[in-house]
């Protein structure tokens, strides 16, 4: 008899920041995986609020509890970092039908490179299904109530990044 296979998952993203949307997804999509990488894009034509490694150590810092998550970063094409990684299984969050098809297109595209690449789309809880990584960097621009869009040990971090520009 063979030993079992890993499960592996990716949830990509940028997470500028990480947010309780992103959160919500990553507690629940842990349980599925024997190990779930975190993987933050780098994306050297977008201008992200947070450098590489400071997203790398806040969500590291929101995910430690979490045991097998393993937060990495990467750039080029996802699926080529998924093959290095041994891992085929997408995570991707859902809030509303616009997101749903934009990622439906995008899982196409996946498996058209790789036939290997599936993708698991987890709905946002109600309760975050309004939040994005967007409106939590607007609101903290203007000084907005962010309990209800960030992991509360991440909110000063967040303040404080726009008192230096």
């Amino acid at each position: 008899m063979a030993g079992k296979t890993e499960r592996i998952g990716f949830y990509p993203g940028s997470f500028d920041p990480i947010t309780l949307g992103h959160l919500d997804i990553i507690r629940r999509a842990a349980p599925l995986f024997d190990k779930l990488y975190l993987g933050v894009l780098v994306n050297l034509q977008k201008k992200s609020l947070f450098s590489e490694e400071e997203r790398v150590k806040m969500i590291e810092r929101v995910t430690k509890d979490i045991p097998n998550v393993e937060v990495i970063s990467f750039s080029g094409l996802l699926v080529d970092c998924c093959r290095s990684y041994g891992a085929f299984t997408l995570v991707r969050g859902i809030r509303g039908v616009t997101d749903f098809d934009y990622e439906m297109q995008l899982a196409q595209g996946y498996r058209a490179l790789d036939d290997r690449i599936d993708t698991v789309f987890l709905f946002a809880d109600p309760s975050v299904a309004y939040v994005s990584a967007t409106s939590a960097r607007q609101l903290a621009e203007y000084g907005g109530d962010l309990e209800k869009f960030l992991p509360q040990e991440l909110i000063e971090t967040v303040r404080n990044k726009f008192k230096e520009h």
